[in-house]
């Protein structure tokens, strides 16, 4: 079997020896075009469980990593100034080019043939080979020329970064954030030898020409930087090596081989340096390739098939979170603004990957400081009460806890009255202990109905069926309940969704929209309002106000989201009028801010209202950030006291990014730049989650959507669990034939909660400190 490796990166390295090491008859060569002794950039870093890897791979490798590395078990975030430590982080730094050396001395150990200042354009002289590696980096040549095959996209993000080194010693690794006139600007620093450091720094774009750097001015680069961190320098030069300022690109291919050629490295996907994974990713990768060459031998397709299977769905994680961690450096400003301990939490969960819980089994000194900096600056008495069962207010209304039951439709109404399954569900949910429930969208008149199922609030008779719901709630828990208010527009009088979703039922009425626009081909082309019937719809509005402060409701949430009526006007997909409400992002808001306006007005001023928005709708030529904030910034500034910032479900083509907690960086955009208090959704699963989500600043209240449906006990279970106010019984508002439960509930709860704790530090890799 003969292997032809381009690219000498360790990536090609290392499945270089994996591979000779196992089939010794086997021919590799590693064709490199650099010299040997070229590097550039300064250190790379792995984590234990990767150095884990290496040792059980090949010893010998890692026994010559582990002699030239630098370990640390601390990170440390430092803004403007101050600093806070955070332990139990194991990494090591090497030396790129010591790396290079010491994968280059096993190579030849191993019999690998290689060759330097080789540049390869051509792969015909390779056509003996069973297996051709592109291991070529970033630029692949390989890949650009088989661009169509491989799938290939690039994405150029906005950030700019440059890689420079310094002979500042450091016992961490430390991110400096410095706050400057032009912006914000971070260096991510750590040792990787003796007397040598690896300091990438990087800002927005906006800053970076603010401050008026040039790409390849190396000279003026290191002048400015040195200047802008000279307290972090401490009198410790900068090094340059072709340290030219850059823009990250993201790479994914849809298939990682074509003919003989796979893909492997930077070549194949690439991760933010922010994660510090691009080597590890590469070498991680060498592994999985290295093990199906040997298990398939001259089969490629079989040798192909198993090196996806092993790792397409890691390499997609890992860039997954390496893009929500780089999304939070193209956002510094933003971040900036928190008060340090919470800023700090932000930058060590900033990915998703690490949470509350992972940080406070690491160092439960830092994770302490964190809850009492939030508890402080809520005003909080116990500073050490868990985020989620801290108190909150909305004018007149205080929830006793951060938890929130999300409008999940019910389709049980009867001509749209609620009925005893509405008391069961939603009662069941507030003496589960839920802090604020938002009801099922209710509409302001017949037609405003998503389905025939769906729940009004137009007569007096519903008016009484609501308040039989709401005196329920009031008088047998803690709760509060707010009714979500609206009208289905273009995507009302649609079937159930068990029987033919998005598709019009019979004899349906008149759907009135921005725009004649059907959602689907199933669903009828809906009338664009007139001005008459935007006054008819905004008395509705205030109609249904009147009605839910008689019904007893404590809060209003109006419904501008997911394409129903007044998102409709909201985006540029099913907006598309050509008179004064379609448009400019101003003209587009004039008729639900009209709406909004005339509601508040008949509202009691001590009761909140909430408006629902979507923040993205996940397809081309769609809502943009400009316009979330010129939305979030009018409907604040006609009175409203929080968002509720869901994304997507404007049009059926949508392509939404879903993951976990995936909309709260759309709360996060809105509550830290419009600075007003934000409810986030979204795949959010866990009170580990909630709580991370409302420490790093991304939201004020949370709202559980599925997680609630077979599991109303939610909030009991994690109260339970967090142990939550054991000793003080009558702060939890458990209704009194239910408190009995609690002496086998929390014992069952917290000795769970250890056995998982246990098990994860049980699986946490053991440390490599030499």
């Amino acid at each position: 079997m003969k292997v032809t490796v381009i690219g000498g990166g360790p990536g090609g390295l290392y499945f270089s020896i994996l591979l000779k090491k196992a089939v010794p008859d086997c021919s590799v060569s590693v064709y490199e075009r650099n010299k040997a002794d070229d590097s550039f950039g300064f250190g790379v870093v792995f984590s234990d469980e990767t150095l884990s890897e290496f040792l059980t791979r090949d010893p010998q490798s890692y026994d010559l990593i582990r002699t030239k590395f630098a370990y640390w078990d601390e990170l440390d975030v430092a803004r403007d100034g101050e600093k806070v430590r955070i332990t139990g982080n194991g990494f090591c730094g090497c030396s790129r080019k010591t790396l290079l050396q010491l994968l280059q001395q096993r190579c030849r150990e191993e019999g690998v043939e290689l060759h330097f200042e080789a540049n390869v354009d051509d792969l015909s002289q390779f056509s003996d080979s069973d297996i051709i590696v592109a291991a070529d980096g970033i630029n692949s040549g390989i890949r650009e020329k088989y661009t169509e095959e491989f799938g290939t996209e690039i994405e150029m993000k906005s950030n700019r970064f440059v890689w420079l080194g310094s002979s500042r010693p450091l016992d961490s690794f430390t991110y400096f954030f410095r706050t400057t006139p032009y912006g914000t600007f971070v260096a991510h620093t750590y040792q990787y030898e003796e007397g040598m450091s690896t300091w990438i720094f990087e800002t927005t774009d906006e800053t970076w020409q603010k401050a008026g750097f040039s790409v390849t001015d190396e000279e003026d680069t290191i002048k400015k930087i040195s200047e802008i961190f000279k307290e972090e320098l401490d009198g410790h030069g900068l090094i340059s090596n072709r340290s030219h300022w850059r823009q990250f690109p993201v790479i994914t291919n849809k298939k990682w081989n074509t003919d003989n050629i796979v893909l492997l490295g930077d070549a194949k996907a690439t991760a933010h340096y922010s994660i510090g994974s691009g080597t590890k990713l590469a070498m991680e990768c060498a592994i999985a390739l290295a093990d199906s060459v040997i298990k398939y031998k001259t089969d490629t397709q079989a040798v192909f098939a198993n090196y996806e299977k092993l790792r397409r769905n890691r390499v997609e994680m890992i860039q997954h979170a390496a893009n929500v961690s780089l999304q939070w450096f193209e956002d510094m400003d933003r971040h900036i603004q928190h008060d340090f301990m919470k800023f700090a939490f932000s930058v060590m969960t900033r990915s998703k990957k690490v949470t509350f819980e992972n940080l406070a089994l690491r160092d439960p000194s830092f994770t302490q400081k964190v809850l009492e900096d939030f508890n402080t600056g809520e005003g909080n008495k116990n500073t050490s009460a868990s985020a989620a069962f801290t108190p909150f207010t909305l004018r007149g209304m205080t929830v006793e806890n951060r938890i929130v039951m999300s409008p999940m439709e019910q389709y049980n109404a009867k001509d749209g009255l609620v009925t005893d399954w509405h008391l069961m569900h939603y009662g069941a949910r507030a003496t589960g202990g839920i802090g604020l429930i938002l009801t099922e969208a209710t509409a302001i008149s017949p037609t405003g109905r998503i389905t025939l199922g769906c729940p009004g609030i137009y007569t007096t008779e519903q008016i009484v069926n609501w308040k039989r719901v709401t005196n329920f709630i009031h008088q047998n828990s803690a709760s509060k309940i707010g009714i979500q208010v609206g009208h289905s527009g273009r995507k009302g009088a649609v079937q159930f969704p068990w029987e033919d979703s998005n598709s019009t039922i019979e004899n349906a009425w008149e759907l009135l929209s921005a725009s004649p626009i059907a959602f689907n081909e199933n669903m009828n082309i809906p009338k664009e309002m007139t001005l008459e019937e935007m006054d008819i719809i905004t008395e509705q509005f205030v109609n249904a106000s009147k009605n839910a402060d008689e019904a007893g409701f404590d809060m209003i949430e109006l419904q501008a989201h997911h394409g129903f009526l007044l998102a409709s006007f909201l985006s540029p997909l099913t907006n598309i009028r050509k008179d004064e409400f379609g448009g400019s992002i101003e003209n587009r808001l004039k008729f639900p801010i009209r709406a909004f306006t005339a509601m508040r007005a008949a509202f009691p001023a001590d009761k909140p209202m909430s408006v629902r928005i979507s923040a993205s709708d996940w397809a081309d030529d769609g809502i943009t950030e400009e316009d979330v904030i010129a939305i979030t910034e009018a409907f604040k500034n006609a009175g409203a006291d929080i968002i509720n910032v869901s994304t997507g479900l404007t049009v059926a083509n949508q392509k939404p990014a879903v993951g976990r907690m995936w909309q709260t960086p759309f709360s996060d955009m809105v509550r830290n730049t419009v600075h007003i208090p934000t409810i986030t959704a979204g795949y959010i699963q866990d009170i580990d989650q909630i709580n991370t989500i409302l420490l790093n600043g991304r939201a004020d209240l949370v709202a559980l959507g599925k997680t609630l449906l077979l599991d109303p006990a939610f909030v009991r279970n994690a109260q339970a669990y967090e142990q939550y106010n054991a000793h003080d019984l009558d702060s939890l508002g458990i209704p009194k034939p239910y408190v009995s439960a609690v002496s086998h509930l929390y014992p069952y709860k917290g000795g769970e909660r250890r056995a998982i704790e246990n098990m994860k530090k049980a699986l946490k890799p053991v440390t490599h400190k030499k």
